[in-house]
């Protein structure tokens, strides 16, 4: 097979920045060689599943043994299910275990003078790798194996793998004590594990600092291929196989999308053992029918525009587009607001603290607001969500939809998970990424979050593509309350146009001949398709399901539910996939390095690409010429406020000094406790809040009693959602009626008995109680 790969745009590749002095070979500065000499990654596609390959290679150049540390993205829906380690002609292969005793084997392996390493996850797109006792003049090898699903939108498959972790935001008071992690930022109460995800970054102008190279193999499983399109690096091709021109560096993301023809629905069921009975995972695909003719509803649309210091450049001015996109794409019969933040929200002069009529003169209005917006100040995002949630708590008969443009650079995505999730409701929230290394993760999770969908744009030439299929998806799904027969029950999904619906899950017994999807379309009639299954042995599907179990997992802890812990670690465990709670650990059993000293180094990252805070010519303010921006002094949390629970291990590491060439932006750090991010609803409720909010949702049923049983059915599973939260860690005899109706909303069921019910148990509710004003609505 050939492929013939074409560039994105030549525009495109003219504004990659090559160095004249880019070349092989480690940057040497003041201290020796970096410790990362090469990296390099190897992928196999087949169809839509990715089988890939990094290899990280260090070296010592020191006098004295050497610990490594490294700080590295990865697809955030991949699953890592392996490690090696190879040192002087001998490999060890790595063990999954719990992280707590990973952490314990590696630190007395080291102590002990062997050779060893450890991988752990921080994000589900960020890891911290540490390969200790590495000999004078000596090279180790360490390899990671990973599997991943390649998305498929539009008629086109998608395989992307970050190489560098940016810079991030990180909100919140100081924690006092010895730093977590080995970053240039200090953890904080909002971030407790601020210090693993900061990498030193190196300031722009040096040479290429390592070995980088990209191979993909790809086969295309039967489906018939187009022209496959590389974007942000130059790419060669011989054959099926596709590789990065020499000298490029990992400074943003690679990207290969792939125009496959889809030839329908399908499913793959895999048994857990050979013959019948026992229990399995699936992979279920189900194409979205064509465009439902129903009329869309009315739609109330929040904007929210990320106008932080990291969204200078290319990044505004795509931002800038999108939103504006987004805004011309509303009918007179829809109502929006529009709020452009950083450290602060500001809005339309004309249009008001509410949502306003999707009128030409407003939406010229916002528009107008929208070209005025440009890159300052840090990305606190916590607030901008609350507000934009806040406006759209309102029912009426009309969509509710959030849109946020930003690059995701943030560091506390947990306490916003947490936070915005007992918010959402039946709002659907759509994000759109727009950076050359982007936060993909995080916004992925919020989108999935909100029952939305998540768009990448990765170039100003990519930005029209993107926004098409915002503009399609933007409304109401052609499909809700997804759901299969004879497979475990799940979170009911949606179908939206152009977009395959891809379930990963758990059977038990013996696989079925074909399954059922069942759903409702907009204009609340049946949909229902038979899915052929096909049984087979494919790991894969097996590694897949368990990242995306883990991944929902860790969410929900995030969320508050700290009891999943032990689930989260045995499901890891037993199939072999890293997780938060667990590493990946190689230790050789040799000495070679008894009782001698040893030099700590961790390796700074590039600089991003197109970020104009590191592309000036001459070094912003904020940045220290050839040093680093030291870690802020430590801070106690303000009083009465402990620290978050986080992923973050509980085992501190030794301090450490700043390190050489590089240099973190002030734009990421938050400016003192003054901006601290409060936690909404941080104190407990009391029943007296409780008893308002009860009143509250009252008064929306009765309000609502007239409307369409599908407006109804959505209301009933909003209110689930929201006392399901609300209730959370609240006791006593008052509450039973009202956890019991959130248990029973969230089953679902038969609309006008649940209706009924909701509507008996929240008019009979403390009726004595004083009325106040629903804390979601202050």
């Amino acid at each position: 097979m050939t492929l013939s790969v074409t560039p994105m745009e030549p525009a495109e590749l003219g504004r990659i920045r090559i160095l004249p002095d880019a070349g092989l070979g480690a940057l040497r500065t003041d201290r020796g060689n970096l410790p990362l000499d090469r990296l390099d990654v190897r992928a196999r596609i087949s169809g839509l599943v990715a089988d890939t390959t990094v290899t990280t290679e260090f070296v010592n150049a020191y006098d004295t043994a050497l610990e490594a540390t490294y700080v590295f993205p990865l697809p955030d829906r991949a699953a890592v299910t392996g490690m090696t380690m190879t040192a002087d002609g001998r490999t060890v292969r790595a063990e999954l275990q719990e992280r707590a005793a990973a952490r314990e084997a590696y630190d007395r392996a080291i102590e002990a003078g062997q050779r060893a390493s450890i991988a752990e996850e921080d994000r589900p797109d960020v890891f911290t790798m540490r390969v200790g006792n590495i000999l004078p003049g000596e090279r180790v090898v360490v390899e990671l194996t990973l599997v991943g699903p390649l998305p498929w939108e539009d008629g086109a498959a998608t395989f992307r793998f970050p190489l560098v972790v940016a810079p991030r935001y990180i909100p919140g008071t100081a924690l006092a004590g010895t730093p977590v992690g080995d970053g240039q930022v200090r953890d904080t109460d909002a971030v407790p594990d601020a210090s693993r995800i900061t990498p030193p970054v190196l300031l722009p102008g040096f040479p290429n600092p390592l070995r980088l190279s990209i191979g993909v193999d790809i086969d295309t499983a039967g489906l018939p291929l187009g022209e496959v399109r590389s974007s942000l690096h130059t790419v060669t091709t011989s054959g099926g196989r596709v590789e990065i021109a020499p000298g490029e560096r990992a400074d943003r993301d690679f990207v290969l999308r792939l125009p496959y023809a889809g030839d329908g629905s399908g499913a793959v069921f895999v048994p857990d053992s050979s013959g019948d009975g026992g229990e399995g995972t699936y992979q279920l695909v189900v194409l979205p029918p064509a465009d439902d003719e129903a009329p869309a509803r009315p739609k109330d649309v929040v904007l929210l525009l990320d106008r932080s210091g990291s969204m200078g450049g290319w990044k505004m001015v795509a931002a800038r587009r999108a939103a504006a996109r987004v805004v011309d794409t509303l009918t007179a019969a829809d109502r929006f607001a529009v709020l452009t933040f950083d450290h602060q929200i500001d809005r339309p002069g004309d249009l008001g603290e509410g949502l306003s009529e999707a009128t030409d003169r407003h939406r010229f209005r916002a528009v107008e607001h929208l070209a005025r917006a440009d890159a300052r100040g840090g990305t606190e995002l916590l607030a901008p969500l609350r507000e934009g949630l806040s406006l759209l708590t309102g029912a009426d008969g009309r969509d509710r939809v959030l849109v946020l443009v930003t690059d995701g650079q943030v560091g506390n995505e947990d306490q916003i998970i947490a936070e915005v999730g007992k918010l959402i409701g039946t709002t659907r929230v759509h994000t759109v990424g727009i950076d050359r290394a982007v936060n993909a993760g995080f916004l992925g999770r919020l989108a999935a979050l909100g029952a939305g969908r998540c768009e990448l744009v990765e170039s100003e030439d990519r930005l029209d593509e993107a926004m098409e299929q915002i503009h399609r998806r933007i409304g109401a799904p052609l499909v809700t309350d997804v759901t299969v027969s004879d497979v475990e029950p799940g979170r009911p999904q949606s179908l939206f146009p152009g977009v395959p619906l891809v379930l990963f899950g758990r059977y038990t017994g013996t696989a079925p001949a074909s399954v059922t999807v069942r759903g409702r379309r907009r204009d609340d009639s049946d949909f229902a398709v038979e899915v052929p299954v096909e049984r087979r042995d494919e790991p894969a599907v097996t590694a897949q399901w368990a990242r995306t179990r883990l991944r929902e997992l860790e969410d929900w802890y995030a969320a508050g539910d700290h009891a999943l812990e032990p689930q989260i670690v045995t499901t890891s465990l037993r199939y072999g996939v890293l997780c938060r709670f667990t590493a990946f650990v190689a230790v050789d059993s040799r000495v070679v390095n008894e009782g001698g000293p040893s030099r700590r180094v961790t390796q700074p990252v590039e600089s991003p690409s197109g970020w104009d805070m590191f592309d000036a010519a001459q070094p912003p303010s904020f940045l220290a010429a050839g040093a680093a921006t030291p870690l802020p002094p430590p801070a106690a949390p303000a009083p009465g406020v402990p620290p978050r629970p986080s992923f973050a291990p509980v085992r501190a590491q030794g301090a450490r000094g700043p390190q050489p060439f590089a240099a973190v932006p002030s734009a990421m750090m938050a400016r003192g406790s003054s901006r601290k991010m409060v936690a909404p609803g941080g104190a407990a409720l009391t029943l007296q809040d409780l008893t308002a909010i009860v009143r509250v949702e009252a008064e929306r049923l009765r309000e609502a009693q007239d409307r369409p049983v599908a407006e109804r059915r959505e209301l009933l599973a909003d209110l689930g959602t929201r006392l399901a939260a609300l209730l959370e860690g609240m006791t006593g005899p008052e509450i039973t009626t009202l956890r019991e109706l959130a248990d029973r909303l969230r089953a679902g069921g038969d609309t006008e008995a649940g209706w009924a019910y909701a509507r008996q148990v929240l008019d009979g509710f403390a009726p004595g109680a004083p009325q106040r004003k629903a804390f979601w609505k202050r």
